[in-house]
């Protein structure tokens, strides 16, 4: 296995679905499923069978309608659950089931009602019970955000154990901070004796306004798998972005790391799961927002038609949208007005433009 390549876990049909008012037609998941697909993702996780008929039956069409990712079904642990995810992924070609439970003494205490011990032996049963099914388990530690590191280990270290070839310790209400979730991802690296047999996942969310920075930090010290959706939609602010995580990775490769991406993708999905989901992407959202790439003050606008890369770090063509907005407003300067008035077809001297553009400016 290579261990620079980062693995993309899309959970845009799962978690980003859970978005009141965004719910999908098992059709459009079937839609979206195949663009995942052809951007490069390497999971999706495509629904939680047990909460509904519709999302049982979307992981069964998912799984007959696509081939290359690794298909994912969501359970509690318990046998119920993980019963339903297994008859939902009967079709697919590659099947993960992801059980999990809570890991903070906060979920212990006020939603289960339990104990440590408790709790890390309902986990271990849980995998020992999806492995009956798949030998691609992955398990999730509820709110690890919040949890204990040595207790978080020992949970890690027995999930392993009993079969899990991927763990996910998701801030599943985006309380760290990214030096915070860096050093717990470090040091489950350092201190699960077993922590090499599977892959870790992150999976954070953007309460604080952090998830790719927290995601990223994940990455740094260990964590090779990342748990995203396009848009960076999902419950309350949102789950960490895709495409955010796949152009900073791109971006700073020196950092070494890779994915399956196919950056030019990237906009067209984001355009599709915008408009299927009614959610309109934010207009300085970064990488896909309709400003992203747009230059207003005269000085960028100056600088972007001297050499692109003065005030842009990503090539718009590498996302698969048109090259740089220059839009004319009252901070244009004479560089971005003869650049429009050239692209309309008009020629104009220095001595007319000066004029031109005391007009303009009026």
């Amino acid at each position: 296995m290579d261990k620079n390549r980062v693995y993309i876990f899309d959970t845009t049909l799962r978690d980003g679905e859970q978005v009141p008012g965004c719910q999908l037609t098992t059709v459009e998941k079937i839609e979206v499923a195949k663009e995942l697909e052809a951007l490069g993702v390497d999971v999706i996780e495509a629904g939680f069978p047990i909460s509904s008929p519709g999302d049982f039956q979307s992981v069964v069409e998912i799984s007959k309608a696509v081939s290359e990712p690794i298909i994912c079904a969501l359970t509690r642990a318990n046998t119920k659950d993980i019963d339903a995810a297994a008859e939902a992924l009967r079709f697919a070609k590659r099947g993960r089931i992801h059980t999990g439970i809570g890991a903070s003494d906060m979920h212990i205490k006020y939603k289960f009602n339990s104990t440590r011990d408790e709790i890390l032996q309902r986990g271990v049963d849980a995998v020992k019970y999806a492995r009956k099914f798949t030998d691609d388990v992955e398990f999730y530690a509820e709110d690890a955000g919040r949890a204990d590191n040595e207790f978080l280990a020992r949970m890690i270290e027995a999930v392993i154990a009993a079969g899990a070839t991927v763990v996910n310790i998701p801030d599943t209400n985006g309380y760290c901070l990214p030096d915070q979730y860096g050093a717990k991802i470090k040091y489950l690296v350092d201190n699960v004796s077993n922590i090499d047999k599977a892959i870790i996942s992150v999976h954070c969310h953007n309460d604080l306004g952090v998830a790719t920075a927290n995601s990223i930090a994940g990455i740094m010290n260990g964590a090779r798998q990342v748990e995203c959706t396009i848009n960076g939609i999902g419950e309350r602010a949102g789950n960490t972005s895709l495409e955010e995580v796949a152009m900073i990775l791109k971006t700073h490769h020196g950092l070494g790391y890779n994915t399956g991406i196919n950056s030019k993708r990237i906009y067209g999905i984001s355009n599709l799961v915008s408009t299927m989901m009614r959610m309109p992407v934010q207009a300085n959202k970064a990488i896909v927002g309709r400003n992203a790439f747009a230059h207003s003050s005269g000085i960028h606008q100056d600088g972007v038609l001297k050499h692109r890369e003065n005030y842009e770090i990503l090539d718009p063509e590498d996302l698969g949208i048109n090259p740089n907005s220059i839009i004319l407003t009252a901070r244009s300067g004479r560089h971005a007005l003869k650049h429009h008035l050239e692209r309309l077809g008009y020629k104009i001297d220095k001595v007319n433009l000066d004029e031109v553009y005391q007009r303009f400016r009026k």
